[in-house]
């Protein structure tokens, strides 16, 4: 039965997880029981933090901070389950649920970094620090800590706080908003093709999948496309009818621009003008100022020089390769311009004949469950961690797939849930997320510290059943990229839950998974894992060769699309109050995109409307360009395996594993990859890999 707490059942199965692999049980878990447990955890929580700021015992670090550290038990496994279930399988009742607690939240953050006598015992610990006799670890823990107090406004006056807080509580409705707005969007279009002239030029996988994405929306017979990336960015690669290229395109590139209540553009202009307000009461220049002040780049000038780096050399590349499309549609007879929705068709072309490669080559030997089993693998060898499914771990979806991690030893070093299928119920895009942080510290069942629950969302395109998954290459490495952030949370190994996993600087978090991707295309993993879906034969040699020579092809439009959308998103949250006072969204994107000489060919990679990594949180607010910034960190870092003479090199393994991969937030980011590298790397590092240099 139902416990009660506060005059409100609880039910149990949120305060207590007693699934295998210490899960939730989810099947005994509905919306109503979350918001219940939330409803009385919200109010539960301040209690406690009122005990902590009231305590008549002096602070120390063991009754202010590791108390903090442990509070809010029921908060911390009822949020973990909501949020993550509301982003990857979200019906009506949830979305009303979260646009009902995001404000909620916000709230209820910003009435516990605002409490006074809370922080001043914060305070007194942090201006006392270096008698306290602390650890490098827990001092770590004590200045971000004081530190988040004093971002979040705790030094403020009565009416500034109180502004503040409403402006927190604003955005997060905004930003959830933002988020469902996308999503309503995504999930509502769908381009049907009856007659089979449409599918001209579509390869066999391909078909395969829009056939499914058909029969699921109750379309049987019927060939769909979607916008999830895994069908429309193959759909623009490979189909000749460039009038339905054009119709996808232009649906792909129009989220969030649904005229009415799903128009994110108001929305946008809002949330600009409040994260300008938000910075000044801080007492930072702009937003951007007050993001980059705890990142490794530091400030807008540094992250506008890298950009700007990258922009001259891509944006030179980009036109050359333009030219080269040009070259063919001419040559072909045809006498239109490239438009964006002819650049992946045309390029796909001038790749296969350049390089005699072509996708529809290269992904029969690309078969989702051997890729799984390549990144599980190459985790073994360079981390000494296995994987076992555990089929009786129900999930809360029948897609989601749970695994037992074990340790080199054969102890359980954490749960990973893997949920790689794309379905409307679900926002899109990838992500790692987490059921439950690791730590070393007591826990509230009884036992010490608790192992981490890692969960890795993706939108893959379902084959028909009985059919094997294909997916292309950039799907591969997406698969890589989410599994390195995923060892990020997996193999961390510190004592406190908020440095924990990805408790990291936005720049440095993007790291593990960006260099995790390296390994995909290491030959002798391809040779193991990339095998062909009839034969079973493994890759040829010779069109691993052509995969090598064709690496960097291309890579100016990536990198345009890709510096576009950061040059924008730093520019937006570089606004004074004054300047985001009532911004235009679009005719802003516009004058940014035309100052930099965006080319007509290219379009952002994602543009402002549907710009979730920027408007539907703050999270990658002013830090899209982390991605670059760690990319310059990963094509260094991998050069020290490179150096080695070995992909797996154990020493070279051994130092990223200790200070990469579980430090977490233990060590500052630079002095993290100093101890693991000996050095910091400069641009070149990533032009080089880019092939721009």
């Amino acid at each position: 039965m139902p416990e009660t707490t506060a005059d409100q059942p609880i039910n149990p199965a949120i305060g207590k997880w007693a699934g295998p692999l210490g899960l939730p049980e989810f099947g005994k878990i509905s919306e109503a029981d979350l918001e219940a447990a939330i409803d009385v955890a919200l109010p539960a929580h301040l209690a406690e933090i009122d005990a902590i700021a009231s305590a008549s015992a002096a602070p120390t670090f063991e009754n202010t901070v590791i108390a903090l550290e442990l509070a809010g038990p029921l908060l911390s496994r009822a949020s973990a389950i909501f949020w993550n279930i509301a982003g990857a399988n979200t019906n009506d009742a949830l979305q009303a649920l979260e646009r009902k607690l995001a404000p909620e939240m916000a709230r209820h953050h910003s009435a516990v970094t605002m409490n006074a006598a809370l922080f001043k015992r914060i305070d007194a610990l942090y201006q006392d620090r270096a008698n306290l006799g602390l650890d490098d670890e827990a001092l770590r823990v004590l200045e971000k800590k004081w530190k988040g107090f004093v971002r979040s406004g705790a030094n403020l006056n009565d009416k500034d706080q109180t502004r503040l807080a409403a402006i927190n509580e604003r955005l997060a409705t905004l930003g959830t908003t933002f988020s469902q707005n996308i999503l309503a969007d995504e999930s509502t279009y769908l381009l049907l093709l009856e007659d089979e002239t449409d599918l001209a030029g579509l390869p066999a996988s391909l078909k395969a999948s829009m056939r499914a994405a058909a029969e699921e929306r109750g379309h049987p017979g019927k060939h769909a496309v979607t916008l999830g990336r895994s069908i429309i960015e193959p759909f623009l690669t490979f189909s000749s009818k460039r009038a339905l290229r054009e119709q996808a395109f232009k649906a792909w590139a129009a989220r969030g621009e649904t005229d009415g209540a799903r128009d994110n553009r108001p929305i946008v202009a809002e949330i600009v003008k409040l994260r300008a307000e938000k910075a000044a009461l801080l007492g930072y220049e702009t937003f951007a100022h007050f993001k980059l002040d705890d990142t490794m780049a530091k400030t807008p000038e540094n992250v506008r020089n890298l950009l700007e780096t990258m922009w001259e050399k891509a944006s030179a590349r980009a036109a050359e390769e333009a030219s080269d499309l040009a070259d063919l549609i001419q040559a072909e007879g045809q006498n239109h311009s490239v438009a964006p929705w002819d650049w992946r068709y045309y390029s796909e072309k001038v790749r296969a004949a350049r390089f005699n490669l072509d996708d529809a080559e290269l992904k029969p030997y690309l078969q989702l469950d051997q890729l799984i089993l390549a990144a599980f693998d190459t985790a073994n060898r360079l981390f000494g961690v296995s994987f076992v499914e555990r089929k009786e771990a129900k999930a809360y979806h029948p897609d989601a797939r749970v695994f037992e991690v074990l340790d080199a030893e054969g102890a359980r070093k954490a749960a990973f849930i893997a949920d790689y299928f794309a379905r409307p119920s679900k926002r899109s895009g990838a992500w790692m997320s987490g059921f439950q942080e690791q730590h070393r510290l007591a826990n509230d069942q009884g036992g010490e510290g608790q192992t981490p629950i890692i969960l890795n969302v993706m939108n893959f395109a379902k084959a028909p059943p009985g059919e094997p998954v294909l997916i292309t290459m950039d799907d591969a490495r997406t698969l890589f990229h989410e599994f390195g952030h995923a060892l990020h949370g997996m193999l961390s190994d510190v004592t406190y839950p908020s440095i924990s996993g990805t408790s990291v600087s936005r720049d440095f978090v993007e790291l593990p998974s960006q260099l995790y991707e390296h390994w995909l295309t290491v030959p002798e993993v391809l040779q193991r894992f990339a095998l062909h879906h009839e034969t079973g034969e493994a890759i040829p040699e010779a069109l691993l060769h052509k995969m090598k020579a064709a690496r960097t092809f291309n890579k100016g439009f990536s990198n345009v699309e890709f510096t576009a959308s950061a040059l924008v998103d730093m520019a937006f949250h570089a606004l004074t109050p004054e300047e985001a006072a009532d911004v235009d969204p679009m005719a802003f994107q516009a004058s940014v995109l035309a100052d930099i000489g965006m080319p007509e060919e290219i379009v952002m990679r994602h543009a402002t409307p549907h710009f979730a990594h920027v408007f539907s949180g703050d999270g990658y607010s002013a830090g899209y360009y982390s991605y670059m910034w760690s990319g310059v960190l990963d094509a260094d870092a991998f050069q020290a395996f490179e150096e080695a003479g070995d992909a797996f090199d154990e020493a070279t393994a051994e130092k990223l594993h200790r200070y990469v991969y579980s430090s977490g937030g233990s060590m500052d980011a630079e002095a993290a990859y100093l101890a693991f590298r000996g050095k910091l790397p400069s641009p070149d590092a990533l032009l080089r890999k880019e092939n721009l240099a």
